[in-house]
């Protein structure tokens, strides 16, 4: 195989970037060339993973863009709105005979999560985005599930396009819904506004709409396959590897645990955005409380900040700002989590039971995963309470069912191929896109 040009494209968010980092390596060490594209901001954490970072975009941050729109800190919250209804059929697993969502409710999630998101997100990104694959000509863009620009200058510039999964793949399953609830429609109601965003930007450049811009021509995915909630046809397993940038053995880690050890953690999104939904100090403290007096070694995540808002820490816990996942989850007897890519999947590669606060997007889809495998409980936000948690701990702790279907899961997820292993399937998918465009196809 010749030497390929691969660009990834992901938003500023660390824990959509860190995934990609195995994959973007096993991909240079077979002797393509490899780089990564995102806002400014975000160059650091890429160079220091090793990798090539491209910046696209403006100089201010996503953060920033966000505030603005909202018209600054004090304004009332319309970027993260709820919607009128409950979408949980939108996180059902399998996709066999599926009706989805109605229509009032699936273009209710379009027109106002979804879109608005997605230009947010991208519309600063497109043109650098094209410019720089003009220049450079990449074979091949693998793109994070929100950075559809990508997808874009892929298009615009005949490269091959994929997406990455390393969580639920909500978009998928909401875009096969609709289409399905469109048809139904009156002709004069079928709006799409997800296709007039797309349309409008490949317009631009000279191409023509098509549904392999929102889907991507292949899917690479993590999740074992009866996990999945919407399979694209064209889908790549991979089998997950953990990267934490800079991990440091602490002699504690090591050190036998004197009781089952738990570790609560939610993630590293919230640190880098200080709104994003999370336990507070309250129901932190609240939870500790509870768990105070149970046989176990607490080791809870949180930033220094945090910490110093607590009124009392038991006897039972550890605080520690940092921890990296894949130095502390095989010494662990359950994890308690927010639901995020880091979290669940570091859970599932070492077979641990997860007890899920849901606070990340794919939230309700994990708690119809665990409830459906069996590998662990989950709690709505506004379920928790320190008894709560620690009643569900409880069960997670004393029934030996939970770890089961853990390590059954486990065993699933590292069947997949590794990292290095994946190279000759992108290899193969690229080559095939080149003949295709011979073809004139």
């Amino acid at each position: 195989m010749n030497r390929l040009r691969v660009l990834f494209a992901t938003v500023p968010f660390k824990s959509h970037l860190q995934p990609m980092v195995p994959l973007a390596w096993a991909l240079r060490s077979a002797g393509h060339e490899v780089q990564v594209a995102s806002e400014p901001g975000f160059l650091d954490t890429i160079t220091e993973a090793g990798l090539t970072a491209v910046p696209v975009g403006p100089q201010e941050s996503l953060e920033q863009r966000i505030r603005s729109i909202r018209g600054g800190d004090d304004a009332p919250e319309q970027f993260e709105m709820a919607p009128p209804f409950s979408p949980d059929s939108l996180y059902e697993l399998g996709h066999a005979h599926r009706d989805g969502l109605a229509w009032e409710g699936i273009s209710w999630l379009l027109d106002n999560l979804v879109v608005p998101r997605t230009w947010i997100m991208n519309d600063e990104l497109v043109e650098d985005l094209v410019t720089h694959c003009r220049s450079w000509q990449p074979d091949l863009v693998l793109c994070d599930v929100m950075t559809h620009a990508g997808a874009v200058a892929a298009d615009a510039v005949g490269a091959a396009h994929g997406r990455l999964l390393f969580w639920l793949d909500v978009t998928l399953r909401l875009r096969r819904d609709f289409l399905r609830a469109q048809e139904r429609q009156p002709p004069h109601e079928r709006r799409d506004t997800l296709r007039a965003w797309y349309a409008e930007w490949a317009g631009k450049h000279g191409r023509d709409f098509t549904e392999e811009l929102v889907t991507g021509q292949f899917a690479v995915n993590v999740l074992p396959e009866r996990c999945r909630l919407e399979p694209h046809e064209r889908t790549l397993s991979l089998r997950y590897v953990p990267y934490n940038e800079r991990s440091v053995v602490r002699s504690w880690i090591n050190e036998a645990p004197r009781a089952p050890r738990v570790l609560m953690t939610f993630g590293i999104s919230a640190r880098q955005w200080a709104d994003l939904p999370g336990m507070s100090v309250k129901e932190l403290q609240e939870t500790l409380d509870s768990l105070a007096d149970l046989d176990i070694e607490l080791v809870l995540t949180v930033p220094g900040e945090l910490r110093a808002q607590l009124h009392s820490v038991p006897e039972n816990t550890r605080i520690v700002d940092f921890v990296p996942l894949d130095l502390i989850l095989p010494t662990c007897t359950a994890v308690i989590h927010h639901g995020g890519a880091g979290s669940f999947n570091g859970a599932m590669m070492h077979g641990i039971p997860h007890l899920v606060i849901g606070y990340s997007a794919d939230a309700p889809g994990k708690r119809v995963l665990l409830r459906q495998t069996g590998a662990g409980l989950s709690l709505g936000p506004d379920e928790v309470t320190g008894p709560r948690v620690r009643e569900y701990l409880t069960r997670l702790l004393e029934d030996d069912a939970f770890r089961v279907a853990a390590e059954r899961l486990q065993r699933e997820a590292l069947a997949h191929p590794a990292p290095s292993a994946l190279v000759a399937d992108l290899e193969r998918l690229t080559a095939e896109h080149r003949s295709r465009r011979a073809r004139g196809r």
